[in-house]
């Protein structure tokens, strides 16, 4: 993210408003996901234009793991991430040393 601070006003402001359409686009193709994953697993019949309650209560637990899920990914992710920072921020500091 440093390297957008070096960016001029006018394109930081598109590299934000470029962020902000990614996030919003994979927020919609998780929740799309979560709706597919669910609904494929849970709905069984088409007798009525409700779920009956086992699946309601299905699609409430699928839909739980699925978030879930979804944040320890991300968590897992950004671990990651920080320690591949920090290994090549190490890597820089030695060649610098050198």
């Amino acid at each position: 993210m440093e390297a957008v601070q070096g960016l001029p006003p006018h394109q930081q402001k598109l590299f934000v408003k470029e962020m902000e359409q990614l996030q919003l686009k994979d927020s919609l193709s998780m929740y799309n996901n979560l709706v597919a994953r669910c609904f494929d697993s849970c709905v069984t019949s088409f007798r009525s234009k409700t779920l009956d309650k086992s699946e309601i209560t299905c699609v409430e637990q699928c839909s739980s793991r699925y978030v879930k899920m979804t944040q320890r990914v991300g968590l897992r992710f950004a671990e990651h991430q920080a320690i591949q920072q920090q290994q090549q921020a190490a890597v820089q500091q030695a060649a610098q040393q050198k």
